[in-house]
């Protein structure tokens, strides 16, 4: 039999419990981008995985989610949505929220989706 040799890539993990949504964000970016590492090169991933656990108990007031907006288009003419914080928090829950505001504060350029896909959010 031939043995291999099994990387153990340590996550960062995250608590969002009592913390605020732009806080944990921008620490899980931070943590994705590989600026935390020594190692850091700006056009490699040398990030590392991001758990963020507690997501539920995020510390956001309403008046807070109903100042909260973003985007979503369709792709067809007329099909831009503008959807509010409050609407995405009650549908999908604070975990969409958490993505959302994270990858909006990840560099716009073609390693955004690769660090999007280490990010895991936990109720």
């Amino acid at each position: 039999m031939k043995k291999t040799n099994h990387k153990i890539i340590d996550a960062k993990t995250i608590d969002a419990s009592g913390r605020t949504l732009g806080r944990v964000a921008s620490e899980a970016a931070l943590s994705l981008m590989g600026k935390t590492k020594a190692t850091f090169e700006r056009n490699k991933y040398s990030g590392m995985p991001v758990l963020i656990t507690n997501a539920s108990l995020l510390r956001i007031t309403p008046k807070k989610l109903a100042e909260i907006y973003h985007t979503r288009y369709s792709g067809i003419p007329g099909g831009l949505r503008i959807i509010s914080g409050t609407e995405t928090a009650s549908k999908q829950g604070l975990k969409e929220l958490i993505k959302l505001a994270t990858y909006q504060m990840l560099p716009d350029n073609k390693l955004r989706r690769e660090m999007m896909k280490n990010l895991k959010i936990e109720d």
